[in-house]
């Protein structure tokens, strides 16, 4: 049976899958959410999966030493679109699709003293008719935020975060404020006693040194399918950190901490 591999389909992991080609392992594709249950399982063997399950699970999984989806500053697809005053939040529909942002949410508005309700929910913007924010992250928040913006400004810097009444809190960003550090959302790990071949790992590096090398080709085509202007997508895809570098470790080893959890990664040789 091919080892399996998996992959969710979103603009910012594009650049790691576009390239790839699948020769002696099998690809299965699904939200961070559904494959993270598939990791534990062993019904894949090696995915990207949310950082928040990594680090519960990190005792029986183990993890690829150069790779990450993460961010210094803002990151653009990890919002809380609110409708009210933070202080004033009450209820908020929260995303399916990630554990990671979940998490990062309720710890950054605990910090700040803040404890509303908290439901899950299927959906966009519409949700602010029911809720005081909603969270949405990957492709449907760029997709919202796009929408929201009227015209692509000169520079990313000018790019707004209120819109009449809906404000746009980057989560990302707020962690940086916080730590100075990365935010690790998404890393590559296994069940140890199931690691992945070697031949596998370097098709992955390979992959993502011709996705980064050809970022503006994939920027147009993640844009085409999400309906967004191709230079917005450019400028969010360069923000990634694709290789959880030593800022990145810290990154995710503050937030292990911050959490109450511990941080013991065992590492693929090689």
């Amino acid at each position: 049976m091919a080892y399996v591999l998996g992959v969710p389909l979103y603009a910012n992991t594009a650049p790691l899958y576009r390239f790839l080609e699948a020769d002696g392992f099998a690809l299965r594709h699904g939200v961070p959410a559904e494959l993270n249950r598939m990791v534990l399982s062993g019904e894949v063997g090696l995915s990207l999966v949310s950082s928040y399950f990594y680090l519960k699970h990190q005792d029986a999984l183990g993890l690829l030493p150069d790779f990450s989806v993460a961010v210094l500053g803002r990151v653009y697809s990890v919002n809380l679109f609110h409708k009210v005053p933070l202080k004033a939040l009450k209820r908020i529909a929260l995303t399916t699709e990630s554990a990671t942002s979940v998490e990062l949410l309720k710890l950054l508005l605990r910090e700040k003293g803040l404890n509303p309700a908290y439901a899950q929910a299927t959906g966009g913007l519409e949700l602010l008719e029911d809720h005081d924010g909603v969270l949405l992250i990957g492709d449907r928040a760029i997709k919202a935020y796009a929408g929201l913006l009227k015209e692509l400004p000169e520079t990313p810097h000018a790019l707004p975060t209120r819109f009449g009444e809906v404000e746009v809190m980057d989560l990302s960003a707020l962690w940086f404020q916080r730590t100075r550090l990365p935010f690790v959302f998404a890393v590559w790990a296994y069940r140890k006693e199931n690691p992945p071949p070697k031949a596998l790992v370097q098709a992955l590096r390979r992959a993502r040194r011709e996705g980064l090398g050809r970022l503006k080709e994939v920027a147009e085509a993640e844009g085409k399918r999400l309906g967004v202007d191709p230079a917005l997508l450019q400028h969010y895809l360069w923000n990634f950190r694709y290789h959880l570098e030593e800022p990145d470790r810290l990154g995710l080893e503050a937030f292990a901490e911050a959490l109450g959890l511990p941080f013991r990664p065992s590492y693929y040789p090689g």
